[in-house]
């Protein structure tokens, strides 16, 4: 029987579901809408997803810097590694006291590494809820909206802010191990880099990247202190140990596509926090690991590196069992979230200032924890990878960056070889015990040697 309008039925379907499809292509393409409000457990296999491809954790308030920068462009150089067609920001005002005020940001390829230059045709402008500036409120923190730009792996990307206005305490990371620029006035789209002439050192109020595209399966985080900080690898080279991993997750036949953030902070314990006014330290990984790590885009898995600390400064926590404890409280709190949690075993420190036997003893036995799987369901063990097998309780000597404690880049590199890359894709759950016996024998019976 015909239609009110003498058009069939079925051709009005067809219609109808050509115009669906074709709204939904479009809103898939631009990484808004339809794929940014869903998990990735939440979307078709193949559906493009967001994954962090860098981060940084918001460790400190800069000292000397309590009005901010006004009038400057902050050009922060980030190394990806992942890639991507759309990219968005996170900026923090977690250690700001009175709100940032942000008038002009944008995104854009490095022309080479390092360079503050951008790529022709790269430079994109920032917004935030389809607006051109933004407002941080103290304490807070913004993600911008997504733009259309390809982001390749292990690239070199240029993220500029400006602030018009005082802005109070600057949220920063301080060992960055990688230059990046200040310059006077809104230089935020500036392609040329001859008005960045001042170089810093450590990275603003940036704290993460994140790209949509078809090979972003999620994301790693690894939490820890100065060594997944990369204190004492080469500046300017992403040779710190999570910068290893991804390139392995890049190159290597079979690796799940993850991007790699590294959230490490030089000082940080497991406990206890800093003050807020330390540039070392930040708030302990318990009280930070929501913000920094469990909440992270596409995040999969976690890897761990923490202890030392707690070892070493004031008020020392020398009970091995509570330790254990606070890592058994990161395991359960990332299975709430269905994220893998891969430990490792605390490195060694003997001959550095603050060795201690008590200290190392500490560290021994909460090894043998893990070792034995009585804290982590994974590990990986990052005291046999990098100690001396002459001198057990020290890094070997072409591992050592010369202070007794934090690896070199060969350490680093080492570090991330350790890591099994079929436990980040939920495989080889028992790939790391089973290795108590072989792992601690020679380190006991050296134990004298090493603390000589």
């Amino acid at each position: 029987m015909p239609t009110p309008v003498g058009r069939p039925l079925p051709l009005i379907a067809g219609v109808a579901v050509l115009l669906v499809l074709t709204v939904a292509a479009v809103l898939l393409s631009s990484g808004g809408g339809g794929t940014q409000g869903l998990s990735g457990d939440d979307r078709p296999p193949s559906a493009e997803r967001w994954a962090g491809t860098w981060s940084a954790a918001a460790a400190a308030a800069e000292p000397g810097k309590l009005d901010g920068y006004a009038d400057t462009s902050i050009r922060n150089v980030v190394h990806t590694s992942i890639g991507g067609t759309n990219a968005r920001i996170q900026l923090s005002n977690l250690y700001g006291t009175r709100p940032l005020s942000v008038g002009h940001a944008t995104l854009a390829r490095a022309f080479a590494p390092g360079a503050p230059a951008a790529t022709p045709g790269t430079m994109r402008r920032l917004t935030f809820s389809g607006r051109p500036a933004v407002t941080v409120p103290a304490g807070g923190a913004v993600t911008s909206d997504p733009v259309r730009l390809t982001v390749p792996a292990a690239a070199d990307l240029l993220v500029t802010t400006y602030s018009p206005a005082p802005s109070g305490p600057v949220t920063y990371h301080p060992h960055a191990r990688q230059t990046s620029y200040l310059a006077r006035g809104d230089r935020a789209a500036d392609t040329a880099g001859g008005a960045y002439t001042q170089k810093v050192t450590a990275w603003r109020y940036l704290t993460g990247v994140d790209v949509l595209g078809p090979h972003t399966d999620g994301a790693v985080v690894a939490v820890g202190d100065s060594i997944t900080d990369g204190n004492t690898s080469t500046p300017d080279t992403n040779h710190r140990w999570p910068d290893f991993l991804a390139a392995r997750l890049r190159t290597e036949p079979g690796a799940p596509r993850y991007g790699v953030l590294n959230q490490g902070i030089s000082g940080n314990r497991l406990l206890t926090d800093s003050s807020r006014w330390s540039v070392s330290g930040g708030p302990s990984v318990l009280s930070r690991l929501e913000r920094d790590v469990l909440s992270r885009a596409g995040v999969r898995s976690v890897v761990v590196e923490i202890g030392l600390n707690d070892l070493f400064k004031s008020p020392r926590q020398l009970d091995a069992e509570k330790l254990a404890d606070g890592m058994r409280e990161i395991v359960r709190r990332a299975a709430e979230r269905d994220i893998q949690v891969i430990g490792s075993t605390l490195t060694p420190f003997g001959g550095h200032r603050g060795y201690r036997p008590e200290l190392d003893a500490v560290r021994q036995e909460l090894n043998a924890k893990i070792r034995a799987g009585e804290v982590y369901g994974q590990y990986a063990d990052f005291d046999k990878a990098l100690r001396d097998p002459h001198h057990p309780l020290r890094l070997r000597p072409a591992y050592d960056s010369g202070d007794r404690l934090h690896p070199s880049d060969a350490g680093y590199r080492a570090m991330a070889d350790a890591v099994d890359l079929r436990q980040l894709k939920g495989a080889g759950k028992e790939a790391g015990k089973g290795t108590v016996e072989e792992a601690d024998q020679e380190a006991v019976k050296g134990a004298a040697r090493a603390a000589r």
